[in-house]
C-alpha cells in the first residue's frame, strides 16, 4: 500500500467550516502512533466568543493567526494537551479541534500504557487523543504538512491502494461515510453554532455531553 501524501498547506487555507468535515477520516501521526480522526470541532476567530482567538492574537492564541496547516496546542483543565489545526488565511484566527479518533498504528504500545481502556476509548475525547499522540506544548506552531514530527494525511479511497510508484490517490473527507453535525460541547458561549462534526456509527466518538469544558 502506498501512503497518501500529507495534506498541503493549501488544504488548510480554506474556511474552517470547510476544512473541519474534510478532516474526518484523515490520519494524524506523531512518531509511531497514528489516529484516524472521527470527530472534530470548528472554532472561529474574532467573531467566535467560544474561541481562544476571540480576544485577538494574545501570546496564547497568536499561532491561530499565523500560517494555516500548523498545530495549535493548549492545556485543558491543567492536565490534557489538546491538538488543533490552524485554518484559513493568515490573520483570521480559526482552527479545528481534533476531538476523537481511532488508533490505527502503534496500538499495541498505546494499549500497554493504558491496559484498562478498550481500544475504542484510547483516543476518545480531545484529552485522550492528545495523550496517545504524545502531544505537548512544544508542538505548537509545528507544520502538519510534512517534514516535521506531526503529519496529517488523507485516507485513500476504499479499494484504491495505489500502484506502488507514488502517492496514492486520495480525496478530502471520509468518502462514502455519513457525516453529521451538531452543537459544540463543553463551552458556555456561542453554544447554538452547529460546528461539531462526526462520522456516524464510529465507536470512538467522544461522550459529547454538554458541560463546562474549558478551552
Amino acid at each position: 500500500m502506498v501512503v497518501p501524501a500529507p495534506y498541503p498547506a493549501a488544504f488548510f487555507d480554506r474556511p474552517v467550516l470547510a476544512v473541519a468535515p474534510d478532516l474526518l477520516g484523515a490520519t494524524v501521526r506523531h512518531g509511531p502512533v497514528a489516529v484516524r480522526i472521527t470527530e472534530v470541532e470548528a472554532y472561529g476567530g474574532l467573531d467566535d466568543p467560544a474561541s481562544h482567538a476571540f480576544r485577538g492574537p494574545t501570546p496564547r492564541a497568536a499561532v491561530m493567526f499565523g500560517p494555516p496547516g500548523r498545530a495549535y496546542v493548549y492545556l485543558s483543565y491543567g492536565i490534557h494537551w489538546c491538538l488543533n489545526i490552524v485554518c484559513g488565511p493568515v490573520g483570521e484566527g480559526t482552527a479545528v479541534l481534533l476531538r476523537a479518533g481511532e488508533v490505527i498504528a502503534g496500538r499495541e504500545a498505546v494499549q500497554a500504557c493504558w491496559p484498562k481502556l478498550a481500544a475504542r476509548d484510547l483516543a476518545r475525547g480531545p484529552g485522550r487523543l492528545g495523550r496517545v499522540l504524545g502531544i505537548a506544548a512544544s508542538l505548537t506552531a509545528t507544520p502538519v504538512t510534512g517534514g516535521g514530527p506531526l503529519v496529517v494525511r488523507p485516507s485513500p479511497p476504499a479499494g484504491e491502494l495505489g500502484d506502488g510508484r507514488g502517492p496514492a490517490a486520495a480525496v478530502p473527507g471520509a468518502a462514502g461515510e455519513r457525516i453529521e453535525r451538531g452543537a459544540r460541547v463543553g463551552i458556555t458561549a456561542a453554544t447554538e453554532r452547529p460546528w461539531r462534526f462526526w462520522l456516524v456509527g464510529e465507536s470512538s466518538l467522544s461522550a459529547a455531553r454538554p458541560r463546562h469544558r474549558r478551552r
